[in-house]
């Protein structure tokens, strides 16, 4: 069985992998065909945006929490409560403080464009122009919801814990168990899915969208919150569970592809049903959640199997993986914009926009961050908080 420290390489491994499939998703966004809940759209459409973004969609994010729990879990476990709380200000309350007012500022300027674009075919600015997006605040999170999220789940875990004190033992090992079955049986990923079936039921096709107001919503904090608590017990049960995650990983992977593929066809069959069917809405977040479970869990044992050590260049896109969520999003779109006119067709603009996203996330990173103050500051001052296996690893996935 591999180290602790491979087994933090692993885990930053596939954190590496599920933040560059962040751009993947979000260039994506610009050329699909479904509806969309950002106000931005390239005049060229493909299915394959489509495609790719339910795919990606179904396991980056519950993966992201789920290794954030895992290392929430790891920091209390050296260094208590309080020293948790001091760090997540650190490396996620002040970067949000600083970065959210200039990313909403600097992507509120490109959706202009893009909309004047839209509209009347040229370049230009013009905020009127901007079409609203039903249930979207004014003041939205942007894609630092995750972040924000993430530390409202720290607060709760510190609050569970203090709480955990007046607690019969036998009442909290008792629920460490049942998420120990939970997370670990075959049974227990449609137990999983079920309350996120239930809440998915209110949202077309089950999919619950990204909370974007700064008043927490009840569903998509339950529905990241569980992937966060099954981070928090893996941790507890990692020597038994990593063991069953690796040797279930091809299992999990294609039985999640069959329940994927059912739901792309229920999806391709009522695309059409007018309004909002709750029953249909349930069944098909069950389905969809059920992949998130089973693909999560393969992705933690394959890459614990198959990539264990430390490799070079996951290990710079694992280090670079905050500023590059941080910043990516300017990069879609502003290349995006770059595109809009060009005589290639909407895959080829991916690709593009891919490729000169990745590049200027990671050119910018190497220039202004790497050995920078930016990058102390990213950092909460620390070259690295666990160790040199887990290092970076409590930044943007970890805690």
């Amino acid at each position: 069985m591999n180290t602790v420290n491979q087994r933090l390489h692993a885990l930053d491994n596939l954190r590496a992998a599920m933040m560059w499939l962040g751009i993947v998703l979000h260039v994506s966004v610009n050329y699909m065909t479904a509806s969309s809940p950002t106000p931005w759209r390239d005049q060229q459409t493909t299915v394959v945006a489509d495609l790719l973004i339910a795919f990606i969609h179904a396991f980056r994010m519950p993966v992201f929490f789920i290794l954030a729990g895992f290392f929430a879990a790891l920091l209390l476990d050296r260094r208590g409560v309080t020293a948790m709380l001091r760090q997540r200000v650190h490396r996620l309350v002040w970067p949000f403080l600083v970065f959210w007012p200039l990313l909403f500022i600097s992507m509120g300027v490109l959706v202009a464009v893009y909309a004047h674009l839209a509209a009347l075919g040229t370049m230009g600015i013009d905020f009127s122009l901007i079409p609203e997006v039903p249930g979207r605040p004014k003041f939205a999170l942007l894609h630092l919801w995750f972040i924000y999220y993430l530390f409202l789940y720290c607060l709760v875990l510190a609050l569970f814990l203090y709480l955990g004190k007046y607690m019969p033992a036998r009442l909290t090992a008792l629920l460490a168990t049942v998420w120990k079955n939970l997370v670990c049986k075959w049974w227990g990923v449609i137990f999983l899915a079920l309350p996120l079936a239930a809440i998915g039921s209110f949202y077309r096709a089950g999919i619950i969208t990204p909370p974007m107001s700064f008043m927490p919503e009840a569903a998509g904090f339950i529905h990241s919150g569980m992937f966060f608590c099954a981070g928090f017990y893996l941790y507890r049960f990692q020597a038994d569970l990593f063991e069953i995650y690796i040797r279930n990983c091809w299992k999990n992977l294609l039985a999640g592809l069959i329940l994927l593929i059912v739901f792309l066809a229920m999806s391709k069959k009522f695309e059409n049903v007018q309004g909002s069917d709750l029953y249909l809405n349930a069944g098909m977040a069950l389905l969809y959640n059920c992949v998130s479970w089973l693909w999560s869990f393969a992705l933690i044992g394959g890459f614990l199997k198959y990539l264990p050590e430390q490799n070079r260049l996951l290990a710079y896109l694992s280090a670079s993986s905050y500023w590059v969520y941080l910043v990516h999003m300017l990069g879609t779109m502003g290349f995006g914009i770059l595109l809009y006119s060009s005589p290639l067709g909407a895959v080829a603009r991916m690709a593009v926009n891919m490729f000169l996203t990745t590049t200027f996330c990671l050119l910018s990173y190497q220039v202004l961050v790497q050995r920078t103050v930016l990058g102390r500051f990213l950092n909460g001052g620390q070259r690295s908080v666990i160790s040199n296996g887990a290092a970076q690893s409590s930044g943007v996935s970890g805690a």
